[in-house]
C-alpha cells in the first residue's frame, strides 16, 4: 500500500519499518520537550502529514520500550487518522513514571503507526440483540 506524506519540516523523518514483516513504522520527532514526571503531557510533532486511503485507518500507538523503561506512553492510544485528515500527525505523550522527567530529543522514535483496513458501519435500532455467550457481562466478568 502507497501511503503519500507530506513533509512539513526539513528535519521530518519518513516512517519506516524497523524490521521486515513489522506492522507498526515508526514515528519521529522533530522537536526536543521535556515531560514532567506523574502525568505530564506534550503533543510533539513529527512534522508530517500523511494521507491515509479511504476505507483505512492510521493507529499511532507506543513504543513498548519507551513505555516498560520509562513510563512513557501515548495517552490516547490508540490515536486515530481519518482517511479525511490532513494536518500534521501529533503524538499525545504522557509520562507516568512518578519520579522522573523524561526528554524527548529531536530524533527520537516516539510512537508507531499502524495502517489498517476499517471497515465502513451503518446501524440499525432494533428492539432485542442476537443472544450472545458474554451476555451483558461487563468489566471484570471474565475473572482474574
Amino acid at each position: 500500500m502507497e501511503i503519500p506524506i507530506r513533509i512539513l519540516h526539513p528535519d521530518a523523518t519518513v516512517p519506516e519499518y524497523a524490521h521486515e514483516g513489522d506492522a507498526g513504522c515508526d514515528l519521529v520527532a522533530v522537536e526536543s520537550q521535556v515531560i514532567p514526571a506523574g502525568g505530564g503531557r506534550a503533543m510533539v510533532s513529527t512534522g508530517l502529514s500523511v494521507a491515509i486511503p479511504e476505507g483505512h485507518g492510521g493507529f499511532v500507538l507506543p513504543r513498548s520500550g519507551l513505555a516498560a523503561q520509562h513510563g512513557v506512553t501515548c495517552i490516547n492510544a490508540p490515536g486515530l487518522i481519518d482517511a479525511g485528515y490532513r494536518g500534521e500527525v501529533m503524538v499525545a505523550l504522557v509520562n507516568l513514571d512518578p519520579t522522573h522527567d523524561y526528554e524527548v530529543k529531536k530524533g527520537d522514535r516516539i510512537a508507531q503507526l499502524v495502517v489498517l483496513r476499517v471497515p465502513l458501519a451503518t446501524f440499525t435500532t432494533v428492539e432485542e440483540l442476537p443472544e450472545a455467550r458474554r451476555g451483558e457481562g461487563g468489566f471484570g466478568s471474565s475473572g482474574r
